[in-house]
């Protein structure tokens, strides 16, 4: 890739997204091209406000994914990255591996294809049966599990901490509080603009996870789906509960969606978290409970594709619904693999949001999707594993802008 000149005032690169994925982005253009010229820009007051900041803090395997995917190709990438830069930067991460819990005969047969693709994926893997899983989890209840070592817990902030003084370091901006209501495209270059004015660069890329279809629709990319919002709700286990496994604790999970289900997680903070859950949410950045934002109701309940999902999995969103509202129902789901909790175990936790690509059509994006302009390169599907990949999708990037030219 060639960069282009830039005037007095412009810049090489503009990166939208202060999340994990746009400040490995910005990372990795200033290790690419040394001495280019970079802004950072986020709307918020903090790096990592959003899904960086709101998730289990996991470190994936890439267990789950396609083996021909993205997902699997960037997770297993990513992986191992995140655990060498946390040792080298002295960021605290544990491999505390995981295992995942069948219960029932059903969900034995998608443990055992779990199975292969996990070894298609090249991902160290142990099936155990019941009791081998007693003897490893006393307090775990199955009949069968898949063991995998390589899992690990991080705190995900501090790993984009860490990347952003180095982006500093490296003579990149990063400049917070900064809104983005418009982007022009023409032959030379592509500016953004906002409240706060206006930023010229040769080339944008937008890693802005939540808002990731309202910034393309800007950028004139024809979008033929929507973010929707789900909300992940997360308890908390008294910490004199927080021995209750030594391991990861997750369900063996639904092939045809793409959430994990109700796990026990411990965190690298001493805490052992459940959750989460996935409601259909009215508020793409609303945290507490009941929150709904206008425009973000509108966009969700007036998109076909999301009517279509809330009809072919009416069951499935009834019972997240149900759980949501009633403890003991979220409770159960955690009483299937570790029967002794309680609904005075499940203490007052903070949420998530998870920005999950939904199609016309009704089709739930399950990869990575990535689309892009002339001067413009936008990430519009990135949720979960996307913190363990984030260096990895940021070279891809960086790979893709280079082919370009």
């Amino acid at each position: 890739m060639t960069l282009p000149g830039t005037s007095s005032g412009a810049y090489d690169f503009c990166v939208v997204g202060g999340g994990i994925v746009g400040v490995a982005t910005a990372h990795q253009l200033l290790t690419r091209f040394p001495g280019a010229s970079l802004v950072l820009l986020e709307k918020e007051s903090a790096l990592g406000a959003h899904q960086t900041g709101h998730n289990s803090g996991v470190i994936h395997s890439g267990i789950y994914y396609p083996p021909d995917s993205l997902k699997a190709r960037l997770c297993r990438a990513g992986a191992q990255w995140t655990k060498e830069f946390a040792a080298a930067q002295d960021i605290p991460f544990r491999e505390c591996g995981k295992l995942l819990v069948a219960t029932d005969s059903a969900e034995h047969e998608r443990m055992l294809a779990l199975y292969e693709r996990s070894i298609a994926n090249g991902v160290e893997v142990e099936a155990i049966d019941a009791a081998e899983l007693k003897r490893r989890e006393p307090r775990i209840t199955g009949v069968g599990a898949l063991f995998v070592p390589a899992t690990g817990i991080i705190d995900y902030t501090k790993v984009t901490a860490a990347l952003a003084k180095q982006v500093e370091a490296m003579g990149g901006q990063i400049r917070l509080d900064t809104q983005i209501e418009a982007i022009t495209e023409n032959t030379s270059a592509i500016t953004v603009s906002g409240p706060q004015g206006s930023i010229t660069a040769g080339t944008l890329v937008v890693c802005a996870g939540l808002q990731a279809d309202r910034m393309a629709r800007m950028a004139g990319i024809d979008t033929d789906f929507r973010i929707v919002p789900f909300r992940g709700e997360y308890y908390r286990l008294p910490r004199e509960r927080a021995d209750l496994v030594s391991t990861l604790i997750y369900p063996v999970p639904d092939p045809a969606l793409p959430f994990l289900g109700v796990h026990l997680s411990p965190t690298i903070d001493g805490d052992l978290t459940v959750g989460p859950n996935a409601v259909l949410g009215l508020s793409r950045e609303g945290y507490r409970k009941g929150s709904v934002n206008r425009r973000d109701a509108l966009d969700v309940l007036g998109f076909a594709g999301v009517r279509r999902v809330a009809r072919d999995h009416f069951a499935t969103g009834v019972r997240e619904l149900r759980n949501s509202v009633f403890k003991r129902g979220y409770l159960a789901e955690c009483r299937k693999y570790c029967p002794e909790l309680t609904a005075a175990d499940l203490l007052p936790h903070r949420a998530g949001i998870r920005a999950q690509a939904v199609l016309r059509d009704g089709t739930l994006v399950h990869d990575f999707l990535i689309e892009r302009t002339p001067r413009s390169i936008h990430v519009l599907n990135a949720p979960s594993p996307a913190a363990t990949s984030a260096m990895p999708i940021a070279r891809h990037l960086v790979e893709q802008l280079d082919s370009a030219e």
